[in-house]
C-alpha cells in the first residue's frame, strides 16, 4: 500500500502509549483481539507491536482507513497484525468469517461512541457479545460523563464542539453504555482513568466480576 495512503492523528498518538500499557496489564498473554473503528490505524500497529502473544485484527467501514491501516502495517511490521477487514458497527449480524464466530478473545473500541450515532453503541454491544468467546472481553476508551461527577471544562467544551458538529454526536453517559452492556449480557467490570480525562472501560459477560470491582452503574 503507497505510503501516502497513510493518515495520520496528533490525538492516537498522544494516547497510544497510555492504551497499550493499560491492554498489557489488563489481558493475559495470549488471545485474539478485534479492532472496532481502526481508523488510521496507528492503534492498531503500535499495540500489535507491544502484544507479540497476541493477534490484532483491525477493522473499519471505510475505504480510505482500510487503506491507511495497511499503510501503516507496511511501514511498520507488527507479527501478529492481520489485513483489515471491511466492516460496518451497524451491519447485523457483523460480516465476519463463520469460523471467527465467538473466537475473539478481546473486541476493542477507542473514540467511536462519540462521533457517531447513538445506535453505535447498542450494535457494538451486541455484535460483541456475539463474537466474544465465554471469557472474553470488550474494552472501550474514550471520553464519558459521569452521573453525579462533575465533568472537566475540557469535556464539556468537546461535547459543544461535536453536538455543534453533528447532533447525532457527542459524549456518551457511562451509565448509559454500560445498561446497553448490560441488556445483551456484557456487565461493566472495571473502570481505569486515562490521560486527558479518557477512560478504559471493561465489560465482562461475567456478573460476578461487576460485583468484586464495586462499580455501580
Amino acid at each position: 500500500m503507497p505510503s501516502h495512503a497513510r493518515q495520520n492523528s496528533p490525538a492516537a498518538e498522544r494516547n497510544q502509549g497510555p492504551i497499550l500499557a493499560n491492554l498489557q496489564r489488563l489481558l493475559p498473554p495470549q488471545g485474539r483481539l478485534l479492532e472496532i473503528a481502526s481508523g488510521t490505524g496507528q492503534h492498531a500497529v503500535f499495540c500489535a507491536t507491544g502484544l507479540p502473544g497476541w493477534t490484532w485484527q483491525p477493522s473499519d467501514p471505510s475505504p480510505a482507513a482500510l487503506a491507511s491501516i495497511e499503510a501503516w502495517g507496511a511501514d511498520q511490521s507488527a507479527p501478529g497484525l492481520q489485513a483489515p477487514w471491511q466492516l460496518d458497527v451497524l451491519t447485523e449480524p457483523w460480516a465476519l468469517p463463520a469460523a471467527d464466530i465467538a473466537q475473539f478473545d478481546a473486541v476493542f473500541c477507542a473514540n467511536m461512541l462519540h462521533i457517531a450515532p447513538w445506535a453505535c453503541c447498542a450494535a457494538l454491544m451486541r455484535g460483541a457479545a456475539r463474537v466474544l468467546t465465554p471469557e472474553g472481553r470488550l474494552i472501550t476508551y474514550g471520553p464519558y460523563l459521569i452521573d453525579g461527577v462533575t465533568t472537566a471544562p475540557g469535556n464539556l467544551a468537546f461535547d459543544a464542539d461535536l453536538r455543534g458538529r453533528n447532533p447525532a454526536w457527542g459524549l456518551r453517559s457511562l451509565q448509559a453504555v454500560a445498561a446497553q452492556a448490560s441488556a445483551v449480557g456484557l456487565h461493566l467490570s472495571s473502570q481505569h482513568p486515562m490521560p486527558a480525562n479518557n477512560l478504559m472501560l471493561v465489560f465482562s459477560a461475567n456478573p460476578a466480576a461487576t460485583r468484586a470491582s464495586g462499580i455501580h452503574v
